[in-house]
């Protein structure tokens, strides 16, 4: 029979276990690390995305290039070793930008509401309140799958 050690406290706070053939495998939660990882990808590629299709001004695209730079090594310490610091920091820079998405979906839909008017049913869409709705869910998803992972890791090392 062959002998496994379980070792704690390892740099990215999961456990791991040696096996019989001296690899170490993760008793970590490594399949929502790696989900936690491809959101956040997935998030950075969106932010590129719109910031090639020049739909914005100079300065968004650039904002969200230098945006999407700062998440891209964090999304690869995640999906390596799940840290908590960079989890932290993908959790609040997706609440941060759920709710400046969320303000500029407001500020599109209610600009016409401050004159009295309700704007056209399809003004907000063709604004891009879609893709604002689709980019808040983006981020929302983001911030709460890392949240969660924080806590799954901090309850495992207690």
């Amino acid at each position: 029979m062959a002998a496994t050690s379980l070792a704690t406290g390892t740099p990215g706070g999961t456990a791991t276990r040696t096996t019989a053939a001296g690899r170490v495998r993760a008793n970590g939660p490594v399949l929502h690390r790696r989900l936690v990882a491809v959101v956040t990808a997935v998030s950075c590629a969106a932010h590129l995305w719109l910031a090639a299709s020049g739909h914005h001004g100079v300065w968004l695209g650039v904002l969200m290039v230098a945006l999407a730079a700062v998440c891209l090594p964090c999304t690869e310490h995640i999906w390596r070793h799940g840290r908590v610091g960079a989890l932290n920091q993908v959790t609040a820079a997706a609440v941060v930008m759920a709710v400046l998405h969320t303000a500029l979906l407001l500020s599109a839909g209610g600009a016409a509401h401050a004159h009295g008017s309700p704007p056209p049913s399809s003004a907000v869409a063709d604004s891009g309140g879609t893709q604002l709705l689709l980019v808040i869910a983006l981020e929302l998803a983001t911030a709460l799958l890392a949240a969660t992972l924080v806590a799954r890791l901090r309850r495992l090392s207690v």
